[in-house]
């Protein structure tokens, strides 16, 4: 017998585009920007709109909507906002309309068993570790993900996207024998390729999160 269609909630990581102004040309301009840097990373991903710091009454949400499709990613939401006016005016725009979660990470109840890959990632591969650690006893190809909600361990060559901490947890690290990324993330705070020091490239290296920064050391051993 077929089993029955089920509903329940869940946690992606999603890129945010964080509005300090109401010049929707200006924040789109930035997004095509991020998008033409890595559109393997960026192209028919999905983005949530902040516009907690933005002067929301004035934000064109429709034109917002529409550049966010131009650029190739996929507008989900936008989050920020009490105001019933500005609600209305998304939902119009064919947004969702989200709130923020402001609990902070909580590890489960129970400890989950860190999730040990031995094989390579190959490109397009996506491997998620749900509540744990991710230890990868191998390389991650380039075009390959790798996303855990606690701490990400690469004893081979990193040349995809390795995303830690992805349920939030600022205290994930990532910790990989060679940096050679597309993209590396700690609970939504990223680096892209061009962004990573030259000094730490193709090296055994440690990655923290201070505040909202990433922080790169290099590792002897």
């Amino acid at each position: 017998m077929a089993s029955k269609p089920d509903l329940k909630g869940s946690s992606f990581a999603l890129s945010v585009l964080k509005l300090t102004e109401d010049n929707v040309e200006n924040c789109l301009q930035f997004l095509h920007n991020k998008v033409d840097q890595a559109p393997a990373f960026f192209t028919h991903a999905p983005l949530v709109i902040n516009i907690e710091n933005a002067p929301q009454v004035d934000i064109d949400f429709k034109a917002l909507h529409q550049g966010v499709v131009k650029s190739g990613m996929i507008p989900v939401g936008v989050t920020g906002s009490n105001s019933n006016t500005v609600k209305s005016l998304v939902h119009a725009a064919g947004f969702a309309v989200m709130s923020t979660s402001k609990t902070p990470y909580q590890a489960p109840a129970e400890i989950v068993p860190t999730k040990v890959i031995r094989t390579p990632i190959r490109s397009g591969q996506q491997v998620y570790a749900k509540d744990c650690d991710l230890v990868i006893l191998n390389h991650v190809s380039a075009g390959a993900e790798v996303i855990a909600d606690g701490s990400i361990h690469i004893h081979g060559t990193c040349r995809g996207r390795a995303l830690a901490g992805a349920s939030g947890q600022k205290n994930a690290s990532i910790i990989c024998q060679d940096l050679q990324a597309e993209l590396v993330s700690i609970a939504g705070n990223y680096q892209l390729i061009d962004q990573i020091d030259s000094q730490f490239w193709q090296k055994k290296v440690l990655l923290t999160l201070q505040d909202t920064r990433l922080q790169f050391e290099l590792l002897s051993i």
